[in-house]
């Protein structure tokens, strides 16, 4: 069905404009072309742009697409977003939530808090249309344009032919004024699930594909308020669906997801008086209009390698999962902050070529945590057999009396960004009796400090994070800046800091990524060791 037409008024933010590439006499040799012009595809331009770093998006559209699709975008997802300067609009136009419920047939059977633990400057989770998120990034790239930023966007630039040489890559592009060639010294490909780039390498995913399928219905309800909670059915008494969940978004709209089974007449389905019943059982006497439907399965796979090459892979072409537990989009921002800050160094000679490599390993190590999640929610939700289904049902029911069982109810281990325990940039952790949760290969939580908030003063290069500790205010270890944050008991009024990042260490030091990742971590400033934790941060050690 068509979109409403506020979502018609954003969808050509980069109409087609001839390039001079198309009259050059020969291939223009560019330093990085993004394939995909999506939330990824954008989110990768503004990180590389903001580097001052050329680069440019090839997208076979002129903007962005239709549907709700992606809704809930996790705290870490808004952390990078607030780097790039995009987080503001966001978190303005999202739907906040922290409360979530779970029902069995018509009984409720407990419900959870996502952020339980003050100081945090954004929240668990906002529920925001995904055409909204990429509207907002793609504002922050014509902002940085605007502000000298080498960022280009081509729309209605169709890539139809990739070959991969040595040191480059050469792209035959088709145009409405034709086609033309163009020259990459790196590719990255955020062309989706279905990636065009993928399949013109002759290169496939890895994994399960789930015999599902789910009917989503964005709807407007009249006169009708209810909580903005994530409500989750299992066999639902209304019986729409094997399992249900409701959303509430932006724009007095609702996202409803039902479980409809893998063998059904999809087209049969999303005839309208078909969706219409199925909401009708659902929301019985209530008045409602119907925005957007769509019908989606899922597989829970990904690339061998995110890496081929100066070809490298980003969000849902490298990696797919189910969408119980917000993991897509939100692991394919986490991809953007692990690769742009590394594609950085390599481009201007800092860091060898080895170090694109360790976004494979990394990212790679998420996507399988994402998938391992995500294979558990689906399997607990979608039983596949007798057995399964007595057994998931019979955990419900305990839940519902008993606190110890509803660690085992699963609607969806909702997103939280990944720690890259044991690779190889970490290095040794020092700090032994500092709090786990801050281990190298942590990313950084945040914590609130006089005036703002820990996040933002470490910002987006390499820092030294000193807690009642003194150490140089900058360093340069070999061609790359590291400065200083040094905060003291007296800037840390409400004890948060001491927690998340001394535990029982009455000092500490620690080496921060770009990517607000913990690189190492001592109780004391050790300038031999902060170098070789550098070096070995970027693939030199």
């Amino acid at each position: 069905m068509p979109l409403d037409d506020r979502y018609k008024l954003a969808f050509k933010l980069y109409p087609y404009e001839r390039s001079a590439d198309q009259d050059a006499d020969a291939p223009v040799r560019h330093p990085v072309v993004i394939m995909g012009g999506g939330p990824i595809g954008i989110a990768t331009a503004l990180d590389l742009g903001l580097q001052g770093i050329p680069v440019v998006v090839l997208d076979d559209h002129e903007g962005i697409g239709q549907g709700s699709r992606a809704i809930c975008f996790a705290k870490r997802s808004l952390e990078i977003a607030d780097r790039y300067g995009a987080a503001d609009k966001m978190l303005d136009k999202g739907v906040v939530w922290n409360l979530g419920k779970v029902f069995h047939d018509d009984r409720k059977v407990f419900e959870f808090n996502l952020l339980p633990e003050e100081g945090h400057k954004f929240p668990a989770f906002i529920n925001l249309q995904q055409p909204y998120f990429e509207r907002f990034l793609v504002e922050r790239v014509r902002e940085a344009q605007a502000q000298g930023a080498p960022i280009e966007i081509r729309g209605k630039n169709r890539v139809d032919g990739v070959e991969a040489h040595d040191g480059h890559v050469t792209l035959d592009i088709t145009t409405p004024d034709g086609p033309y060639t163009i020259e990459a010294d790196w590719l990255i490909g955020c062309d989706g699930a279905s990636s065009p780039l993928r399949g013109m390498m002759g290169l496939d995913f890895e994994g399960r594909v789930f015999e599902d399928s789910f009917l989503i219905a964005d709807i407007r309800m009249k006169n009708e308020d209810f909580p903005t909670e994530r409500w989750f059915w299992f066999e639902p008494h209304f019986k729409s669906g094997a399992s249900t969940l409701l959303h509430k978004q932006p724009d007095g709209e609702w996202r409803i997801d039902f479980q409809i089974g893998w063998n059904v007449d999809r087209k049969k389905e999303l005839q309208e008086e078909n969706v219409r019943a199925r909401l009708d059982a659902m929301l019985p006497g209530v008045e409602y209009d119907i925005v957007w439907t769509s019908i989606y399965t899922f597989q829970c796979r990904r690339m061998k390698r995110f890496r081929h090459g100066r070809v490298i892979f980003a969000g849902d072409a490298a990696h797919q999962v189910s969408p119980f537990g917000a993991r897509g989009a939100n692991s394919g921002m986490q991809d953007v902050d692990n690769l742009g800050w590394k594609l950085g160094l390599v481009l201007a000679g800092k860091a060898p070529d080895a170090l694109i490599d360790s976004y494979h390993e990394e990212r790679a190590y998420g996507a399988d945590e994402n998938i391992l999640n995500s294979t558990r929610s689906t399997d607990f939700i979608t039983p596949k057999s007798k057995t399964s289904h007595i057994f998931r049902n019979a955990v419900l029911d305990l839940a519902e009396h008993h606190a110890f069982a509803r660690p085992l109810v699963n609607s969806g281990r909702l997103s939280v960004p990944c720690t890259y325990d044991g690779l190889s940039l970490n290095s040794e952790d020092a700090l032994t009796s500092g709090p786990a949760r801050t281990r190298p290969g942590s990313p950084c939580p945040d914590a609130p400090l006089p005036g703002g908030y820990l996040l933002n003063r470490l910002g987006g290069g390499f820092r030294l994070l000193t807690l009642n500790t003194d150490a140089p205010e900058a360093l340069d270890i070999d061609g790359i800046p590291v400065t200083r944050v040094a905060l003291a008991a007296s800037d840390d009024a409400t004890g948060t800091v001491a927690a998340r990042y001394l535990g029982d260490a009455p000092n500490a030091v620690y080496l921060i990524r770009p990517d607000q990742h913990v690189a190492a971590r001592w109780d004391h400033f050790d300038d031999t060791a902060v170098r070789a934790a550098l070096r070995r941060a970027t693939a030199r050690g």
